[in-house]
């Protein structure tokens, strides 16, 4: 038997212009059933094809008075990965703009523990114009060796020099300070000053977050 219609929205995180920024689509599941077939939600984000693809599934069992929460997952078009930004960004501007468009703050239940998003007052001049912060958990970093970790690093940033390496102790994300300048392979522009893109080494995908300097 086929999946009931569902919405989705693919939304545009880190910009207030159309085509910019960073996509993510976002899909609204109405059953708490759906939310456990991993399989489809792969094949689903699959089709998308872009770098992330969000679940929600609305908690139900929160009290009256209470801030709506939402059980949210994250797939690439690969596999379900345990943190996405900006597509808890886009999960939380789909939600705000259509069902809680009254409410200030929605919690997220995900692989990383809560996550809470809430609306932010708008600055002068920036009328009509939705702003959003985002509440995170802390990670800690260690420091690690390129030679050990990530031999591909110095490869991989076209043999710009790097300072140093430290892994992030929750999900071994690469901490990567280099005095890179200009890197065309991820289209940076001259005023970033951090980048992040995913790389495999031994069948094993990890982020690695690169600091200008």
């Amino acid at each position: 038997m086929g999946k009931k219609a569902i919405r989705y929205a693919v939304v545009d995180a880190f910009t207030a212009e159309p085509f910019k920024g960073n996509p993510a689509a976002v899909c609204l599941l109405e059953e708490e059933g759906a939310a456990a077939d991993e399989q489809w939600m792969q094949s689903v984000a699959a089709e998308f094809n872009l770098s992330d693809t969000a679940f929600l599934v609305r908690d139900s069992s929160r009290p009256a008075g209470a801030a709506p929460r939402f059980h949210l997952r994250w797939f690439t078009p690969v596999t379900e990965v345990d943190l996405c930004g900006h597509a808890t960004l886009a999960s939380a501007h789909f939600l705000f703009t259509t069902l809680l468009a009254e409410h200030g703050m929605v919690e997220f239940m995900t692989r990383s523990g809560i996550l809470t998003a809430k609306k932010v007052t708008t600055a002068e001049g920036e009328q009509g114009k939705l702003f959003i912060e985002l509440d995170f958990p802390m990670d800690s970093f260690v420091g690690c060796s390129t030679a050990d970790d990530m031999p591909l690093i110095p490869k991989t940033l076209n043999g710009a020099s790097v300072i140093s390496v430290h892994k992030t102790t929750a999900v071994g994300d690469l901490i990567v300070p280099s005095l890179l300048i200009f890197l065309v392979a991820f289209m940076i522009t001259s005023d970033s000053q951090l980048c992040h893109f995913k790389m495999n080494h031994d069948g094993a995908t990890t982020t690695v977050i690169i600091f200008l300097s």
